[in-house]
């Protein structure tokens, strides 16, 4: 029995719809619109490789095969390229135009959220999932690199729904949400490969054995898997074709993944990037494992700060709601597990979000003894974090800040920088005197939520989703201080206004990928045939890029000028490789250095 606060007319309705989509666009808006238009520049490693292999397409006209400096770059589905590219042909190249896709689509999850919610129930669970799903952490955070991942949880959220509304027997179009089921996963595999095939099709099928219809007639009738499949060929096999025989050999079935071999699109697509990367047999293993306790228990943190409610679900009040919420556990449920047992990264988990923020908000909006412990928890915890930031404030109030914040910063172990929030270790007492301005509105922020916390249930939610769009636009604006060290826009504008020359870049691509974004020039890479262009550097029609010391040192002690990028720590083994008097500066910052080997003037 449908519930019946939502069988009523929906024209009745209509009005209370609009605003609670209205409340979660503002606070949506209010944290990715600013994300957009003014964050800092792009940074090096994964950020400014996506915007330039979209850049490199829109130049080339190749939407086929990516990019990087000549090398394909072949194990990522070519989607997010595509909106990134038609953002630059649009309002040219820029960096926040490669944001737009990226944050519209933090918007657009949030919306989608609470549309499910609202469909399972009542308008009340609606705002609040799309309130938890817009302002929780993890999303903000792992969005501020330009990863495909937060367009495949929306398709994968739209697939789920989508398969819902096929099976109810209330729903008016069954066909036209089977084909949006279909075409969502199709889309999906455009986004980031198989998973986006997997994650929603394992999610059903244990919903169907959950619910005893997976062998029922009427359940396949419905869902028209022929039709479903003529539509997922038609949207995703062109560009897998196309890619396959642009990138020969075709059909390689090699089963191991070793160095210095090429065996095309399809085997390093298919196999190393999906089969092998699962089983961490991949080559070149350019990834790291969070440990597995890691990964279940920072979701207390990617969900703030609404994670405590999970700790209070209890259950759905209506048919609707409850089929739903069996979906979201199923949902979230497989994908955690699967990646329990896959190699992992933090980020990896976010298309569960959406299924977590319904159950978050099924707690925080039941009807009969809604818990609190969970919001005043957060208030208690705001407060602490207030008192930590007065603390701060107090003692880095009078300090100078000479120079970028990289002079202030702690080095840790590499290893230390696996974890999206690695280099907060990196935090010293006067690395905090370069922050104020986001201290204090941070500390804002945690006043926002140490009071609200304790309002009637219905304010509390609106106050502690006022806390975080505070929270995260003042880690905005840290990490516009943090620019230097995280990029390296300067030394691009340093290298662009220099006299002509040859770029060479120390080590891999990923350590300076902002500077080719920047300047869109191509650079010999110093010992860099590793990682992600390892195994585009042996195709047949590989640019020749990678050069090793010694053609390094002959070409810097020649006649022509060069010019050379390279991170601190390195100098000193190029000045034992190359002897004194050999490197003349350009530009210093964030730790990294723009070098010439002739006098400027």
């Amino acid at each position: 029995m449908e519930d019946s606060t939502y069988g009523r007319s929906y024209q009745s309705r209509s009005a209370s719809d609009r605003n609670y989509l209205l409340i979660v666009l503002l606070f949506a808006a209010l944290i990715y619109i600013p994300a957009i238009v003014s964050p800092p520049g792009l940074m090096d490693d994964v950020d400014a490789v996506q915007a330039q292999i979209a850049r490199n397409m829109l130049d080339s006209g190749d939407w086929v095969t990516a990019r990087l400096n000549g090398i394909a770059y072949l194990e990522k589905s070519p989607l997010v390229y595509w909106l990134m590219a038609v953002s630059f042909a649009i309002f040219g190249v820029h960096d926040w135009a490669a944001r737009i896709p990226i944050g519209l689509s933090c918007i657009a999850l949030s919306l989608l959220t609470a549309r499910i919610a609202a469909w399972a129930a009542n308008p009340r669970l609606g705002l609040t999932a799309g309130l938890v799903m817009a302002t929780s952490l993890g999303l903000w955070l792992f969005t501020r690199i330009l990863i495909p991942d937060v367009i495949l949880t929306f398709f994968i959220a739209l697939a789920l729904w989508a398969f819902l509304r096929v099976l109810d027997r209330e729903e008016r179009s069954p066909r036209l949400w089977s084909n949006v089921f279909s075409a969502s996963i199709a889309i999906g595999l455009l986004l980031k490969g198989l998973i986006a095939f997997l994650f929603p099709g394992a999610a059903a099928v244990l919903f169907l054995v959950f619910t005893n219809q997976l062998f029922a007639v009427e359940t396949w009738r419905r869902l028209r898997i022929v039709e479903g499949l003529a539509i997922l060929l038609l949207i995703a096999a062109p560009w897998h074709i196309a890619a396959t025989l642009a990138n020969p050999p075709y059909f390689d079935l090699t089963m191991r993944s070793v160095p210095g071999e090429y065996h095309g699109f399809f085997w390093f697509y298919f196999l190393n990037e999906h089969v092998f990367r699962f089983l961490n047999m991949r080559h070149p293993r350019d990834y790291n494992t969070v440990p597995r306790l890691d990964f279940w228990l920072l979701h207390l943190a990617w969900l703030f700060p609404w994670s405590l409610n999970l700790f209070a679900f209890r259950g759905a009040n209506s048919e609707r709601h409850r089929r739903l919420t069996l979906l979201c556990l199923c949902w979230a449920g497989f994908l955690l597990i699967f990646f329990t047992f896959s190699t992992t990264q933090e980020y990896y988990s976010m298309p569960c979000y959406p299924a977590l923020a319904i159950l978050i908000a099924s707690a925080m909006t039941r009807e009969h003894n809604p818990p609190r412990w969970p919001t005043r928890a957060i208030g208690i915890v705001s407060a602490l974090a207030l008192f930590a930031i007065l603390f701060l404030l107090s003692q880095v109030w009078n300090l100078s800040t000479p120079g970028d914040i990289s002079r202030a910063l702690a080095a840790q172990n590499p290893d230390a920088y696996t974890l999206s929030l690695g280099h907060m270790g990196d935090l010293t007492i006067p690395a905090f005197a370069y922050l104020r301005t986001p201290l204090v509105i941070a500390g804002i922020a945690f006043l926002i939520g140490s009071i609200g916390a304790w309002l009637p249930p219905r304010v509390a939610v609106l106050a502690l989703a006022l806390m975080s769009v505070t929270f995260l636009n003042a880690a905005r604006i840290a990490l516009i201080t943090f620019d230097p060290f995280l990029g390296s826009r300067s030394l691009a504008t340093a290298l662009v206004q220099a006299p002509p020359g040859q770029w060479i870049a120390d080590n891999q691509y990923y350590a300076f990928s902002s500077i080719f974004f920047y300047t869109n020039k191509t650079a010999l890479l110093l010992n860099g045939r590793v990682n992600n262009l390892e195994y585009g550097s042996y195709a047949p029609n590989a640019a020749q890029v990678f050069i090793d010391d010694q053609q390094f040192k002959q070409r810097w002690l020649s006649s022509g000028r060069y010019y050379l990028t390279i991170e601190h720590p390195a100098v000193e083994r190029i000045e034992k490789l190359l002897g004194p008097g050999h490197l003349i500066e350009v530009k210093e910052s964030g730790g990294k250095h723009l070098y010439t080997n002739l006098p400027l003037s």
